[in-house]
């Protein structure tokens, strides 16, 4: 399926994004008025059902079909050692997904997610980013586009995650390249790199955005120039679940990383997301604090892979459950003084 079949159509659509009801939004405002609590006594879960309601244009939004997309891609950026494990790891974790065994088919689950693993060409990394632009215009748009295939229109809510050794410098770099600042700051361990180790990913990607300083800031081009397939997907899929009006929860990092080249073209672009987490990985809440993101839980996890959005999951299941299924005041005969 093809729904950018340019950088220029990828572009537009990024600058034509949809907005959420406003009507439902206000008919769910009024709803937890008049709900048997004290009002906001909820806290988030009570935001979190308002968000719901104006993406899906109802004031008593619910959830029949949710979808956790993980999608995995390998990087050439690997030869200067910037991970802990080899490549090949990639393809074994895509085969363990496959056959039910990681953390992301046990919490997916647990959350009532259907899974969907998406792996975007393992026999062919990226190339190095440091000498040549990761991806060329046509694998970028291959990418994005079979990141934004696995978005329904039918779908109540998206939980997005990744797979891909070497990817935590890719986010990294996106990061760096989509926001002003250095690098260091962007940089952690990763799969679990050394101080030495961290050292070489800086390293690695300054000498990255120094060789593509002359390159267009848009974000197409920088997915294409510090990117990777499967961070490029996520970006494809958070950009159709915008057009479709689904509403999208981010994983970590690496995951959040998509989103930061669109938000520096257009900040509107997060207001159909929310933060799942915010992983123990040191840029992510630097990150989440530029889109202006407030995570739903912190658990000090960095595993990736949609683990952290699928555990945030049963949060929002529960947002809506309380919004939907609590009597109001009048239906239960209680004072509405409390």
């Amino acid at each position: 399926m093809t729904i950018f079949s340019s950088a220029r159509d990828f572009g537009t659509a990024l600058a034509n994004l949809g907005e959420p009801n406003a009507d439902a939004r206000n008919d769910a405002l009024v709803r937890q008025g008049e709900l048997t609590k004290p009002a906001g006594s909820l806290g988030r879960l009570e935001e979190i059902a308002v968000f719901f309601a104006g993406w899906q244009g109802k004031a008593r939004p619910r959830i029949s079909r949710a979808r956790a997309a993980i999608f995995a891609g390998n990087h050439g950026v690997t030869v200067h050692g910037v991970s802990a494990f080899p490549p090949s790891v990639t393809a074994q974790m895509v085969a363990n997904f496959t056959n039910g065994g990681a953390a992301i088919n046990a919490l997916a689950a647990a959350a009532g997610l259907e899974l969907a693993v998406v792996a975007l060409d393992l026999d062919r990394p990226t190339a190095d980013f440091t000498s040549a632009a990761a991806m060329s215009e046509a694998e970028c748009l291959d990418a994005l586009n079979r990141g934004a295939a696995v978005v329904d229109a039918d779908l109540d809510f998206l939980t997005l995650g990744e797979m891909g050794i070497g990817n935590s410098t890719a986010a990294a770099a996106l990061c760096a390249r989509s926001f002003a600042g250095g690098v260091a700051g962007w940089v952690g361990p990763g799969t679990g790199v050394d101080g030495h180790g961290v050292a070489r990913k800086i390293d690695v990607i300054e000498r990255a955005l120094a060789f593509h300083t002359d390159a267009p800031r848009s974000a197409f081009e920088t997915l294409c120039r510090v990117g990777g397939r499967e961070i490029a997907a996520i970006a494809g899929a958070i950009l159709r679940a915008r057009q479709l009006g689904v509403p999208v929860l981010l994983d970590g990092f690496i995951c959040t990383s998509a989103i930061a080249p669109l938000a520096a073209e257009n900040p509107a672009i997060v207001s159909h997301c929310i933060a799942g987490h915010c992983s123990a990985e040191p840029g992510h809440k630097r990150l989440l604090a530029l889109l202006g993101l407030e995570p739903l839980l912190s658990l000090d996890m960095r595993l990736g892979e949609g683990s952290g959005a699928a555990v945030a999951a049963n949060v929002v299941r529960s947002a809506l459950a309380a919004h939907d299924e609590m009597a109001t005041f009048a239906e239960a005969a209680v004072s509405g003084s409390l």
